[in-house]
């Protein structure tokens, strides 16, 4: 078991730098094409700190680990809201863009509904699974989504100097393809080592799914938010926040199920609930109190609310 431990940390660590190296590489060079901080939130760092859930979830759902796929992004979104966002929020309030209070915080709500309508066989009777034509609508969605954000691109104007020319264009691809590896290969290592850790311990993969993974995929959101928090960047805080929870449900579900179509277990049900109880109190939040801002008290609330369920989640697992 210790072996198991040692090599499912090592993948979480190549997760993490490979994210960073493609996340570093993929900014700087959506920078020298004058992308505003806000959008390259909402897709390049989104898409860098997602692609770890991106990998795990492809070699999940290859290896038909179906519990780890839904886990993970399930997991990986509640830890994204609740944890990242609670932890940002009590380092600075988070004041946030009219058009993320009013747009992508309500898209990133949509996402969740759409999901629990596709799981619970509303459209397909009796089939409590994502095929691959809901896969190929997620991805449909996540499309729309894209244009949403090029749209933006002629709304957004406000830049933070960076020396984004410092590295060549070269440099720039050099780390993209690096972070993609190191992305490959942890995904690989974390996968194989969960699965065979929740085996060894007589633990559910859901729960390692939920847990374990989902913090572990979720680390690059947490460092970029905690980062941008603390460089007083909201934009890149919050967007990255909610544009990780949209990629995640639209691409990575989407990508998912394609690969191969996923049986759903409604056990998840319960942290979908979460999951939407979350993203509304996020919405209130941008009108109570201080507004367009999730202030330190609406943040701990999230945070405290968190880890109060995690507590449960293990317990109950354990007590089972």
């Amino acid at each position: 078991m210790f072996l198991q431990i040692v090599l499912l940390i090592l993948g979480l660590l190549l997760l993490v730098k490979g994210a960073d190296w493609l996340v570093s590489g993929a900014s700087a060079l959506a920078k020298k094409f004058n992308v505003s901080d806000l959008t390259i939130g909402l897709t390049v760092v989104a898409f860098g700190t997602s692609a770890p859930e991106l990998i795990v979830n492809g070699i999940a759902s290859f290896q038909n680990h179906q519990e780890i796929v839904f886990g993970n992004i399930i997991g990986s979104n509640n830890f994204n809201l609740f944890m990242i966002l609670g932890i940002s929020g009590l380092i600075l309030p988070l004041t946030v863009k009219s058009s993320t209070a009013w747009k992508e915080i309500p898209i990133s709500f949509f996402a969740v509904v759409i999901l629990f309508f596709l799981v619970n066989d509303f459209f397909t009777p009796n089939s409590f699974m994502l095929s691959r034509i809901e896969g190929v609508l997620l991805l449909a969605l996540f499309g729309g989504f894209l244009f949403y954000v090029y749209k933006q691109l002629g709304v957004e104007t406000e830049f933070i100097e960076e020396n984004a020319s410092a590295k060549s264009n070269t440099m720039l691809g050099i780390y993209i393809v690096l972070g993609l590896g190191g992305l490959v290969a942890g995904g690989q290592m974390v996968v194989v080592n969960a699965v065979k850790l929740a085996t060894t311990l007589g633990v559910s993969e859901k729960v390692i799914g939920l847990t374990i993974i989902a913090a572990g995929t979720s680390l690059p959101e947490l460092a970029t938010s905690v980062v941008a928090a603390l460089k007083k960047n909201t934009d890149i805080a919050i967007g990255n926040i909610i544009g990780s929870n949209i990629f995640n449900i639209f691409l990575i579900l989407g990508v998912s199920c394609i690969i191969r179509p996923i049986a759903y277990d409604v056990r998840f049900n319960t942290d979908l609930y979460l999951l939407a109880g979350g993203t509304i109190f996020l919405f209130l939040a941008m009108f109570l109190g201080n507004k367009k801002k999730l202030d330190r008290w609406e943040a701990a609330i999230l945070l405290v609310v968190f880890i109060s369920y995690m507590v449960f989640l293990v317990s109950n697992e354990l007590s089972a």
